[in-house]
């Protein structure tokens, strides 16, 4: 973002203030071209009007060196806040590279291929950035992971564990809406009418990332934990002690997740004393278990990697900021 200082001018009873050239070339604006102005306490941002801001446009140029990945540099694009992506080569774009790029469609929220031909593919990102919500966003990564790990815990102590086995699938569903939100969040960075529409300070949009990495992670630890699971050979003793403990974490997650949308300071000490509590719970088995002559390895893996995912709700809460006396 650049600086600029202007001198206000007087011409009647107007006080007017120049915009940079350098900002109005790049939004190819002229006179009578309309601007938005939002006015806060101690601050004025100027945007151009949504009927005249320019639509980000990218072509890439097919084949892409060797180094380069065709997703890789869609989804960076996509990232990056792109409204269109064209794909154009000179010569006929291969079956299995047009598989790619649909398949790399699945995984965009919003983004859709309108145009196609032998030598080019054109995408568009058809959603109004405006009627999104990065709470919402955040609201339903949290509640997708949260019914991988519901039913994780409950592959536990369950006979049929085939469950276990769909919860890639749905984990596809927490990374698209985790590119969502970073895509919206990156676009509320640079655009500061986004950022007043939101009601977001430069230090929440950053926190909103923090928190979707966080839990994005999560839900592939979950992935990761319910291969463990499945393939586990600890006798199901062991396997219901763990879910003694790591059942009922649901209550616990969701109120961390309010605690930092609503930047609830009250509500977040309770989910830090209670995720401390948690955290507690699940040192003491592995410490009893740990105390006996032969302690399967497996057993330490399970409980160390419910640690990690109680821990990622943990750090979420951590960001919603103290109370400090004036």
């Amino acid at each position: 973002m650049t600086k600029f200082i202007r001198r206000l001018q007087k011409i009647g009873s107007s006080i007017l203030v120049t915009l940079p050239k350098e900002w109005v070339d790049a939004n190819n604006l002229s006179k009578s071209n309309q601007v938005e102005i939002e006015t806060g306490q101690d601050s004025l941002s100027i945007s151009v009007n949504k009927e005249n801001r320019p639509t980000k446009e990218l072509v890439i140029s097919y084949p892409l060196p060797k180094a380069e990945n065709i997703v890789a540099n869609i989804t960076g694009a996509y990232l990056l806040g792109y409204d269109t992506i064209q794909i154009n080569s000179k010569s006929i774009i291969p079956g299995e590279d047009r598989e790619k790029i649909r398949d790399s469609m699945r995984r965009l929220v919003g983004m859709e291929i309108i145009e196609e031909g032998s030598s080019k593919i054109n995408m568009q990102f058809l959603l109004d950035t405006t009627t999104l919500n990065p709470e919402k966003i955040l609201k339903r990564i949290s509640s997708i992971a949260l019914g991988m790990y519901e039913d994780l815990s409950n592959g536990l102590i369950s006979d049929d564990k085939s469950n276990l086995q769909t919860l890639s699938k749905r984990d596809v569903e927490v990374n698209r809406q985790y590119f969502l939100l970073v895509r919206l969040i990156r676009s509320t960075l640079v655009d500061k009418r986004l950022a007043n529409i939101f009601n977001l300070e430069n230090i929440d949009v950053l926190d909103y990332r923090v928190a979707a990495n966080l839990l994005e992670n999560v839900g592939d630890t979950i992935v990761e934990l319910a291969d463990l699971i499945y393939n586990s050979s600890l006798p199901k003793e062991l396997l219901k002690r763990i879910f003694i403990v790591v059942q009922n974490f649901n209550g616990l997650a969701e109120k961390s997740i309010n605690a930092f949308t609503k930047s609830d300071r009250i509500l977040a000490i309770e989910a830090i004393a209670s995720h401390k509590e948690f955290q507690k719970k699940l040192s003491k088995l592995r410490i009893t278990v740990e105390n006996k002559k032969q302690i399967p390895i497996d057993f330490l893996d399970l409980v160390y990697m419910f640690e990690r995912i109680g821990k990622s709700w943990a750090d979420v809460v951590d960001l919603v900021k103290p109370i400090y006396n004036e």
